[in-house]
């Protein structure tokens, strides 16, 4: 892991320190890479301001996303019809207090062993950003590891990074992100980045750590040169 943070910083700084301020605004709350996990949350209130409704097909009336995820995920949507690949959008924005409930009643269902794996704390969802969503089929909207076997789900995990999304919980990553194997859950992060990401196939974490420590770097060389 550390070899690849390593390579990544690298790459980082051969950008210029101009681009890595510019990546580095991008990790603030309301950019594209801001991590959220059971590390670090977000609070009750945190609402984004862009919300919108993508034309997709979807399982409920209301599934919401962030103005350019929701773009790029109308995008994503189209370009699997064209391949015969039919997708369904199941659950994208969701509030603290939604969450909450989500985990509440998984908790009572399933027990903490399988919730702590597969259901993020209020605080700790990515649905909260308005940049996630789940990702099913039409003949079967339901949320299974299976899904990462169906043609719509190996279509999913071959293109979404075209669009800026990228798988955000894989098997192998699970001592890294905390979460199993979620094949439905997508994350938009940006073309630029999701190619990066699918390119090195790390998690979104040591992607945010080589950015960190890129930025940290940039700003001593900066000094310097005072």
């Amino acid at each position: 892991m550390l070899s690849r943070i390593l390579s990544l910083v690298l790459v980082f700084l051969s950008l210029g320190q101009a681009a890595v301020r510019q990546l580095e605004d991008q990790m603030s709350l309301g950019g594209y890479l801001f991590l959220v996990n059971k590390e670090f949350m977000l609070s009750a209130d945190y609402v984004p301001d862009d919300l919108v409704m993508p034309d997709v097909r979807r399982r409920t009336g209301s599934v919401l996303m962030r103005r350019e995820a929701a773009k790029a995920l109308e995008e994503m949507f189209a370009a699997a019809r064209e391949e015969k690949i039919h997708l369904v959008a199941v659950s994208g924005y969701r509030s603290f207090q939604t969450q909450r409930a989500i985990y509440n009643r998984r908790l009572q269902a399933a027990g903490k062993a399988h919730v702590d794996r597969f259901v993020a704390v209020p605080g700790a969802s990515e649905h909260q950003l308005g940049l996630a969503m789940d990702i099913s089929r039409t003949k079967d909207t339901g949320l299974k590891a299976s899904f990462g076997t169906t043609k719509e789900g190996i279509w999913l995990a071959e293109n979404c990074y075209r669009f800026g999304f990228i798988l955000r919980y894989k098997t192998e990553w699970e001592a890294v992100t905390g979460y199993g194997n979620e094949p439905w859950h997508v994350r938009y992060v940006g073309v630029d980045h999701a190619m990066r990401i699918r390119e090195l196939d790390i998690p979104l974490e040591e992607y945010i750590e080589a950015l960190r420590q890129a930025s940290a770097l940039a700003g001593e060389n900066e000094g310097s040169d005072q």
